[in-house]
């Protein structure tokens, strides 16, 4: 009798690490959801088509490394002035991994004296119109994204410490970014993008995180901002949220109806935040 019910036991043991490996594999719905707005006209239409820019950077380098299935994956790095092992995971909006986003990843670089990693979750792949953002934004496999994420988490190395930050498409990776480096990382910033629901995930952050959203948002809106806000609070765990009257995307230079006052405050926020919890 013993025999067999420790064999029950260790049945249950297994299938329940066998689901929790699947969950984080397979994990979120949060981000597929925010990629099936690119099926709504309304959502592609408000957001205007980015400005030309060229950004000549005198410290960032286009960088390689082996994605957690061993397959190549791109980024773009800046190293910190002086030596430290605190890196910054920048991830870029529906556009891909344009060069706003890398003028922006050695900006924080500079500021925060921090490592900077921008991923590219779209593999090369820079949209200039609408719709091509859409398509790119849709064709990401959560798959694939946990083995860039992944992969980069080893890049560095189990000694760094990490904080993470991301804007529209990449605000809601940021939060999985953060759930997947579990004690890695340090604190997540996200921009307008779509928050986890899943208490049982929300479990495994390890990290405190801030949010910047617009009130005029009609897709990550004060409803799903403050479901967040609550299920943060049932797990146990610390979001500081700041909603703008402004639109979704309005952080975003390249966008005619970014808003600067309300883009420089969310930032100087997301600096003090960020430094608040640097070594």
């Amino acid at each position: 009798m013993k025999k067999r019910f420790l064999t029950i036991v260790l049945g249950l043991g297994t299938l329940t690490a066998m689901a929790q490996e699947k969950m984080t594999c397979c994990l979120p719905s949060a981000t597929e959801k925010f990629a099936s707005f690119a099926s709504e006209k309304t959502f592609i239409m408000s957001h205007q088509e980015p400005l030309p820019f060229i950004y000549d950077s005198p410290k960032g380098q286009d960088i390689a490394y082996k994605t957690a299935d061993g397959t190549d994956a791109h980024a773009w790095e800046v190293k910190a002035d002086k030596s430290t092992s605190e890196y910054l995971f920048v991830i870029h909006e529906w556009w891909g991994l344009n060069d706003y986003i890398k003028q922006e990843s050695e900006r924080l670089s500079n500021e925060l004296g921090i490592n900077v990693i921008a991923l590219d979750l779209y593999d090369k792949q820079v949209a200039s119109t609408r719709e091509d953002a859409g398509k790119y934004m849709q064709s990401v496999k959560t798959e694939r994204a946990v083995n860039i994420i992944k992969g980069a988490f080893d890049y560095v190395g189990s000694n760094a410490k990490v904080f993470t930050i991301g804007w529209c498409f990449g605000g809601g990776w940021s939060l999985q970014a953060a759930i997947i480096g579990g004690k890695q990382v340090d604190g997540c910033v996200m921009y307008y993008g779509m928050p986890e629901k899943d208490q049982s995930r929300l479990k495994m952050l390890n990290c405190d995180v801030i949010g910047f959203f617009a009130k005029k948002d009609q897709w990550i809106n004060e409803k799903v901002v403050g479901d967040f806000e609550q299920n943060m609070k049932d797990v146990g765990k610390k979001a500081t949220v700041y909603e703008y009257d402004a639109e979704h995307a309005f952080a975003n230079p390249s966008n005619p109806i970014y808003n600067k006052e309300a883009a420089d405050d969310a930032h100087s926020k997301a600096v003090a935040f960020i430094k608040q919890r640097m070594k």
